[in-house]
């Protein structure tokens, strides 16, 4: 029987591309493509499919947080993250989050289905640039995440997840959509970030997690085309 695989990138040209390079395979089946995290955690939640190919750069919800998402609602799907940067907050992002595979998007067809393989078979993955450059780094002892402003530690993961969307733009309604919260739950996040932070409007919380580097519009934070 054929993998099922959820194509998940906000670029139909990509998606096309990997889908002509798995369709040539008949151990892989697609069997629905999402253009956002949102649309992924949704999909995953209705066909609980064996293997995600996640782009990390996602609109809204991006990879990471929906590779959360999909591991709290389906922890039987097993997520391949896709992603054009090899920097340590991406890799290390794309582990926490419980992704068994990080794959540089420059790799080659054969590295990609060795990691579908791989992470099929229930083993995790890293392509040969990004374990190098991980392996490295520990042996040097100075692979670190950035370490959030005190003044934010006090947020569950929920709650800077949240925040990161306000400071997006994203209205209530919206983040209760991307996140299948209610929407008076989600009201509920804000006032209480707003309390335990210590500013009194929203305009308080986006200057706070621009300032942070959470957004992708932040002094610090890259913004990955995918």
């Amino acid at each position: 029987m054929a993998y099922q695989i959820l194509l998940v990138d906000d670029h139909k040209i990509f998606r096309d591309g990997i889908k002509s390079i798995l369709e040539r395979r008949d151990e892989f089946k697609v069997v629905g493509e999402a253009e956002n995290g949102a649309e992924a955690v949704q999909f995953c939640k209705r066909v609980r499919p064996d293997l995600v190919l996640m782009d990390i750069g996602l609109p809204g919800l991006n990879g990471i947080e929906a590779t959360i998402e999909i591991m709290r609602h389906c922890p039987d799907c097993k997520v391949i993250i896709l992603s054009m940067y090899d920097d340590e907050s991406s890799v290390v992002g794309a582990i926490r989050s419980g992704a068994r595979a990080f794959v540089l998007k420059s790799a080659s067809s054969d590295d990609l289905l060795d990691a579908l393989r791989t992470v099929a078979k229930g083993g995790f993955y890293l392509c040969a640039e990004v374990a190098d450059r991980v392996q490295t780094r520990i042996q040097r002892g100075d692979l670190e995440s950035k370490a959030l402003p005190p003044v934010l530690d006090t947020l569950s993961p929920r709650e800077l997840q949240v925040l990161r969307l306000v400071a997006e733009g994203k209205t209530s309604k919206e983040i209760a959509v991307m996140l299948d919260l209610g929407l008076q739950t989600v009201r509920s996040y804000r006032k209480t970030m707003m309390k335990k932070i210590g500013v009194n409007n929203i305009a308080g919380l986006t200057q706070l997690a621009l300032s942070a580097g959470l957004t992708r519009f932040g002094p610090d934070a890259k913004d990955h085309p995918g």
